[in-house]
């Protein structure tokens, strides 16, 4: 089994951009050490009878037929909501000079 030591855990502090306080760090490591432990346990369990699946529930989402609709109305609506628009176009502030 791998153990996280003090270096493992400066390490994944340092990619991770969190600060440990020197007074969590014992608990933080024995944490950590006791879920691996634990993936070790669960990589001992023999699952090679069982299928991969991606899913526990075998129902899916019902899908729609994805067919375009053309609607100008939606447009001009929304556009009836903005602060400004010209010409089916939103016009909003210059952001780039």
């Amino acid at each position: 089994m791998k153990k996280i030591d003090e270096n493992l855990l400066q390490r994944l502090q340092t990619l991770s951009m969190i600060q440990i306080k020197d007074e969590n760090r014992d608990r933080i490591l024995e944490d950590l050490n006791k879920f691996l432990e634990f993936v070790d346990v669960l990589d001992e369990l023999d699952i090679s009878s069982y299928a991969a699946t991606y899913s526990p529930i075998e129902a899916s989402a019902p899908l729609r037929k994805d067919i375009p609709q053309n609607q100008s109305e939606i447009g001009q609506k929304i556009l009836r909501n903005a602060p400004k628009s010209e010409d089916d176009f939103f016009i909003v502030p210059k952001i780039i000079e």
